[in-house]
């Protein structure tokens, strides 16, 4: 799935325009803070979160940003994968 990017947020419509997920976020001073993963419930269980998450991790590699995650969501994606404590605000 290919999400689409506007200021604060990437998302994924379908075809009739109806959200099917997204992931806003801030960003100041160099940290992307993810304040709310939404994933439509009719599309739940598909991995749509984690790969907005990867999304994120792309961005901020790519704009040498550290993340701060703020939703639930995204703290649980960074305690189970550990690999990437090194892009989160304060490293580890």
């Amino acid at each position: 799935m290919k999400f689409d990017y506007e200021p604060g947020r990437f998302y994924a419509n379908d075809v009739h325009g109806n959200l099917i997920a997204e992931v806003t976020f801030t960003e100041d001073n160099g940290v992307v803070s993810i304040n709310e993963t939404f994933v439509n419930p009719n599309y739940r269980g598909q991995g749509l979160a984690g790969k907005l998450i990867m999304v994120m991790i792309d961005y901020a590699k790519k704009n040498h940003y550290q993340i701060k995650p703020v939703c639930s969501f995204a703290v649980k994606f960074f305690e189970k994968n550990t690999q990437y404590d090194d892009l989160l605000v304060g490293g580890k």
